[in-house]
This record gives C-alpha cells, sequence and structure tokens, in this order.
C-alpha cells in the first residue's frame, strides 16, 4: 500500500472511530451498581445509563463510555443506579398537618375530616404540595398518586418541581372546601381533566373518596366518565370496618370489593388503596377486573387496621405496588422508608421468614407500582426506550456499609436521605441532595409559616377535638 493510500486508510479509521465514539447523549450515568429491575432482574456492576431528552436510550457495562459522549456524565463510583420509587397513595397536601393528632381512635372522622373543615383551602394545598414534592424528590419518589382537594394547584407546584404526578380530585358525600356536592366535586374532576389530559408529567385523575362516602349513582357515573376521559380512577377501598359495616348496609352483607365489582365500578382504570379487609373472593375479583392496588403498611399498621394479604394477592398476578398514605397517617412520603416494615411484618403476619424477600420488595417499589398504575410500558425498570426516571442511592453511607447484596440494603438498612441524586423525565431534580428545580429552604419557612396558623386555629384554640 502506498504512503498515500495509508494516511488516507488511517484518517478514514480515525472519522469512523470518532463517529462511533461521539454518538450524542444528554446525560450518562456512569460506574453504578445499576439494578435494572426489567424481566430478569438484572444487576450490572460497573454499570452504565444512557439518556438523551427524556428517554433511556442504553443499559450495560462499561464499554458504553466508549460509544456515547454526554453533556452531562455523573460518575456514582459504585452506588446504586435503579429507577425512581414510585408512591401509588398519598394526600400530599396533608404534609402541614404532620404530627397532629397520631393517636386518636378514630381518626379520620373525630379529627381529620373537622381539621380540614377548619383548615383546607388552595393556599394550605399549594404549601402542603410543595413541601411533599420535596420530600419526595429527596427521598427518591419521581412519581406519586395523589388524592385530595383542588389537584389543580397541586399540578402547579409538580409542573414547576419536575416530577411526576396522577393527580386525582376528591369526591365525597359531604361539602368540602372545592365543591358543595359530590356532583360539583365530580365536575370539578372533569374540568381538571381536561385542563391537564395532555400533560407530560400529570395524569389527571378522578378519586372518589370510598365506596361508603360515595352513593351507588356517583360511583357508577365516576366509571363511566374514566373510560370515556381514560382516566384512572384512585379510591380507598376494604380499608375500615366502618367501611366494611356501611357496604353490608347497603347491599345485604356484600363485600366492598364485591360491592364495587356489581356495580360496574371496578376496572383496569382503579387503583385501590389499601386492600387490607379482603378474602379469597375479593382477590379474585381484583384480578379479573385488573385492578391496581396501593399498599400502605406503615399507615396500616399505625392505625391498627391490619395487614393487607399482600401475599395472597402477589400469589394470583394481583398488581400490587407501595404507596405511603398521607403524611398524617404515615409521617413520611417517601416509600424507601416502607421498605423495611414491608419486608419484616409480612414475615411475622404469614410466620415465615422467607416470605416477602428483599428482592420482591424493591420489585413492588419500583416495576411493581408501575403495574399498579398500569404504566410498565414506560415506568419501573432501567430499560432502553422506557422514560428516564432514575435515582442513585448512596452506598458509602455508614447505614449501607458493606453491601453484599444491594437488594438487602435497601431492604433493611436504606432510609430516603441515602439518596443522592434523582431524575425525572431526563433531568436531574436533585444532585448530591441540592434542589436544582425549586428554593427547598422558602419552601420550608412557608410551610413553618403555615404551621403557625394551624397551631393557632386548632390546637392551641382546642377547636378540633384532640
Amino acid at each position: 500500500m502506498s504512503f498515500t493510500k495509508s494516511i488516507l486508510a488511517l484518517a478514514v479509521m480515525a472519522v469512523s472511530f470518532t463517529s462511533h465514539a461521539a454518538k450524542q447523549a444528554d446525560l450518562m450515568i456512569v460506574d453504578g451498581t445499576v439494578l435494572t429491575m426489567d424481566a430478569q432482574n438484572q444487576v450490572i456492576e460497573q454499570g452504565t445509563v444512557v439518556v438523551k431528552e427524556n428517554k433511556i436510550i442504553a443499559v450495560g457495562g462499561p464499554e458504553l463510555t466508549q460509544e456515547y459522549q454526554a453533556n452531562k456524565v455523573l460518575d456514582v463510583d459504585g452506588d446504586i443506579v435503579m429507577p425512581g420509587l414510585i408512591n401509588t397513595h398519598t394526600h400530599a397536601s396533608m404534609t402541614v398537618f404532620r404530627s397532629l393528632a397520631d393517636d386518636v381512635p378514630d381518626r379520620l372522622h373525630r379529627y381529620i375530616f373537622p381539621l380540614e373543615n377548619k383548615m383546607v383551602s388552595r393556599d394550605m394545598v399549594r404549601v402542603g404540595a410543595n413541601l411533599a414534592n420535596v420530600e419526595m424528590v429527596k427521598g427518591g419518589v419521581t412519581t406519586y398518586v395523589d388524592m385530595y382537594y383542588f389537584e389543580d394547584e397541586v399540578a402547579k407546584t409538580v409542573d414547576k418541581m419536575g416530577n411526576r404526578a396522577i393527580l386525582g380530585e376528591s369526591v365525597i358525600n359531604f361539602p368540602v372546601a372545592d365543591a358543595q356536592t359530590p356532583e360539583e366535586g365530580i365536575q370539578y374532576a372533569v374540568n381538571f381533566i381536561n385542563e391537564y389530559k395532555d400533560h407530560p408529567r400529570i395524569i389527571p385523575a378522578f378519586a372518589p373518596h370510598a365506596p361508603y362516602t360515595n352513593t351507588t349513582e356517583n360511583l357508577q357515573k365516576i366509571a363511566k366518565l374514566s373510560v370515556e376521559l381514560d382516566a384512572p380512577v384512585m379510591i380507598h377501598l376494604a380499608e375500615t370496618d366502618r367501611e366494611k359495616e356501611e357496604i353490608a348496609k347497603r347491599t345485604d352483607g356484600k363485600s366492598p370489593v364485591q360491592y364495587m365489582a356489581d356495580i360496574g365500578a371496578l376496572n383496569n382504570k382503579v387503583i385501590a388503596a389499601h386492600a387490607i379487609m379482603v378474602d379469597e373472593q375479593d382477590i379474585d375479583l381484583l384480578k379479573k377486573y385488573d385492578v391496581g392496588v396501593a399498599h400502605n403498611i406503615s399507615a396500616n399498621t399505625k392505625s391498627a387496621k391490619g395487614v393487607s394479604p399482600v401475599v395472597a394477592m402477589l400469589e394470583k398476578g394481583v398488581r400490587v405496588g407501595l404507596g405511603t398514605d398521607g403524611p398524617m397517617s404515615s409521617n413520611t412520603l417517601t416509600t424507601m422508608n416502607e421498605l423495611n416494615l414491608v419486608g419484616k411484618i409480612h414475615k411475622l403476619e404469614n410466620k415465615d421468614r422467607a416470605a416477602m424477600p428483599p428482592l420482591t420488595v424493591v420489585e413492588m417499589a419500583t416495576i411493581g407500582s408501575a403495574k399498579a398504575l398500569h404504566m410498565e410500558d414506560k415506568l419501573g425498570s432501567l430499560e432502553s426506550g422506557k422514560l428516564a426516571d432514575i435515582i442513585v442511592v448512596d452506598t458509602k453511607a455508614p447505614n449501607m456499609v458493606p453491601m453484599y447484596s444491594p437488594y438487602a440494603a435497601l431492604v433493611y438498612g436504606a432510609n430516603g436521605s441515602n439518596v443522592r441524586h434523582t431524575i425525572v423525565d431526563g433531568k436531574i431534580l436533585m444532585e448530591d441532595r441540592q434542589l436544582l428545580t425549586v428554593d427547598e429552604q422558602a419552601i420550608i419557612s412557608e410551610a413553618q409559616n403555615f404551621a403557625n396558623k394551624v397551631r393557632q386555629t386548632v390546637v392551641d384554640s382546642g377547636e378540633v377535638v384532640k
């Protein structure tokens, strides 16, 4: 080969190598312990996750760093890289009421409903949702399912923070802050759904409070509208003794799940929170109608309501994800703090040390929660083509050292403050514990100021039962 041809060949090889090496991405996470949570539950040591725009475009080993270059590279030095956590049930704005009357019997009816009657407003919802978003993003929750009032205010806070949410406008039989009648509540929900139906990170929804706090006619109306508008329906289901008794009276002895099925209000749009008081027939109905279940272990144990038979549900293929319930119920909003209780209490409940192993618990917090929302095609695992909702968990913290099993470390050792980085829709919302899209201290200060108003109105005054 002539000297000139040799030079040309080398030039072509150089251009080819440069072109290959310079495949462009926006974000690359390198040197991670990557928990893909895919169908094979692949764990990739020294793993790499590549993101372009709002999607994951590659997941693999260190060789990917030779194929891509990115505008931003996060070298995580062996830390856990995993799908963002999905909180399948909460009432985010109630952060401003956290730690009030924690042990009052029949707390919902004796304390919470009267408290809300006094204090719920657009401003309260905005302040509480801002605080909740901060807590969840810092705790690794990238998507949450919310049920409350003035959900358009919650939507504005999510839009600003940059996280992802399914937001359900509450419908209930008695007058509330944003609707004097349940019919007004349904119309509020319809308006909200129409306003936000095309938002890239917000899914608007209906949220009838529970079967016993809504009429059969309104539950049927919501079920019909949810199909017409392609909107989810979130509801408290089979949660309390009162609910069970009221529905039994309404139906001559049927369970809440059986009742919902009979009236045509169970389908794959429904996200059922709690599902504690269910039997084998109920579980079969949840499976038959492809209902998603939100399991809220700490709230349910704190309120002494019981333990949902999640092991049996999973055995029958029911879609089960993890939730926290509201911050008055569990006092936390990150499902990272739920993992430990889920792993332990089901062992005790089933008298089986092998029940609910760490992998199963982490699955419920990620891909299982995505399945409960019928969003497993978009969320819940680190796979090419899925939305880039990713968290990085510190494995150098004292409570995480040593780490022989990443799943066991997460379930039995980790807490929300171990989350280092939070990424939603391909954008870094928190880097090294610092929020990048909102002023954390300003949000906390505003919540503290609102708490002073709560203290003056319902604590010091004694206007609401303690």
